[in-house]
C-alpha cells in the first residue's frame, strides 16, 4: 500500500490557540474549569479534557456563579457573554480571530443597516454565535436555492458573510447565486472562509486524483472534516470520515491501493499515526508526505488567561 500524507493537515494556529488556553486554565484556576461547548469539535480532544477535570456546558445556567468560563473556538453570541458576567464569573475567550473577524462584520453591516446573508450550517456553533451578533439582521443560506426564495428587492442593502470552515467550492455556488440576484450585494472586505480550511482543501484536491481511497481523521461534527471527506466525493474518489483507528474497515482498502490520509484541523496527528502504523501492519507498503503549501500562522492566548498567570509582556503587543 501507498500511503500518501496531505500537508497542511491537522491542527491550525486558532485550534492550538484554544487547546493551549484550556491547558493553561487548568495549570492557572484548577479544576473544575467550565467551557461552553465543545472547546473544538473533536471527541478525542474533548474526552481528554474531561478526564483532566474540564466540565464542558452547553447552557451558562450550568455553570456555578462566580467561576471561571471558557468560550470555544467557534465563538458566543453576546447574550452568552453578557449571561456569564451576571453571574460573576471571570470569562476566558478562546475564539478563533477568523471567527472574531466574522462577527465584527456582522457588527457593522448590521449598523450601516444593511440585510446580512450568513452563508453556512444552520445550528453550527459558529454560526450561532455570528447571528447573536445582529440577530433581527441576519438570513442564514444554506444552497443556491435558499437565495431563490428570499424576500429580499433590489432596493434593500444586502451585505453576505461566511461561516470559516466551509467548502470553498460549495460557498462559491451560493456566492454566485447571491450576485446574480442582488448584483450590487456588499463583499467582505476579505474571504471569511480560514487559511486553515482552504489549505487542507487543497491539498485534498490535490491528492485526491492520485489515490484509490481517500481518509479524513475527524469527528463527525467537525465541519471542516466534513468538507474534506465531500470534496474528496466531488473528486470521484471514495472517502471516510472517522475518528480513530477503531473505526477502519479492512474491507475498504487492498494491498495495491494509494489511500491519502488527512485530517481536519481539530484531529489531534497521534491518531493518524496510529491509523498509518495500523495500514503499514496490515498491508505493508510506503508512506510520502506531499506539500500544497507551509503554514506558520501562530495567535496569541487570551490576554485574560495572560493577565491570570500575572504575565504583562503582552500588553506591549498587539493581540
Amino acid at each position: 500500500m501507498k500511503i500518501l500524507l496531505a500537508n497542511p493537515r491537522g491542527f491550525c494556529a486558532g485550534v492550538n490557540m484554544a487547546i493551549q488556553t484550556v491547558e493553561e486554565a487548568l495549570k492557572i484556576v484548577g479544576t473544575p474549569l467550565y467551557v461552553y461547548h465543545e472547546i473544538v469539535h473533536n471527541r478525542h480532544v474533548v474526552d481528554q479534557f474531561i478526564k483532566e477535570g474540564v466540565v464542558f456546558v452547553d447552557t451558562i445556567d450550568e455553570v456555578p456563579a462566580d467561576s471561571t468560563v471558557v468560550f470555544s473556538a467557534h465563538g458566543v453570541p453576546p447574550a452568552v457573554r453578557n449571561a456569564a458576567k451576571g453571574r460573576g464569573c471571570t470569562l476566558i475567550d478562546a475564539t478563533c480571530p477568523f471567527v472574531t473577524k466574522v462577527h465584527m462584520e456582522a457588527i457593522r453591516y448590521a449598523k450601516q443597516g444593511y440585510k446580512i446573508l450568513l452563508i453556512g450550517h444552520a445550528g453550527h456553533d459558529e454560526v450561532e454565535g455570528t447571528i447573536g451578533e445582529a440577530p433581527d439582521a441576519i438570513t442564514i443560506v444554506e444552497s443556491p436555492e435558499d437565495v431563490e426564495n428570499l424576500p429580499f428587492t433590489l432596493d434593500d442593502k444586502i451585505a453576505y458573510i461566511t461561516q470559516t470552515t466551509l467548502s470553498r467550492d460549495d460557498a462559491q455556488r451560493i456566492i454566485g447565486a447571491i450576485q446574480k440576484k442582488y448584483p450590487n450585494a456588499k463583499i467582505p472586505p476579505s474571504e471569511d472562509i480560514c487559511y486553515a480550511t482552504t489549505n487542507r482543501q487543497d491539498a485534498i484536491r490535490s491528492g485526491a486524483s492520485d489515490a484509490d481511497f481517500v481518509l479524513v481523521i475527524g469527528s463527525q461534527n467537525s465541519s471542516n472534516s466534513v468538507r474534506l471527506m465531500e470534496i474528496a466525493h466531488q473528486n470521484g474518489t471514495p472517502a471516510k470520515l472517522i475518528d480513530d483507528k477503531s473505526e477502519l474497515d479492512h474491507q475498504w482498502f487492498e494491498a495495491d491501493q494509494t489511500v491519502v490520509i488527512t485530517a481536519g484541523a481539530s484531529a489531534p496527528e497521534h491518531l493518524v499515526q496510529e491509523i498509518v502504523s495500523e495500514l503499514l501492519d496490515t498491508y505493508g507498503g510506503e508512506v510520502e508526505e506531499f506539500y500544497v503549501v507551509e503554514e506558520d500562522m501562530h495567535f496569541n492566548l487570551p490576554v485574560t488567561l495572560r493577565v491570570l498567570r500575572g504575565d504583562t509582556s503582552w500588553t506591549a503587543k498587539a493581540d
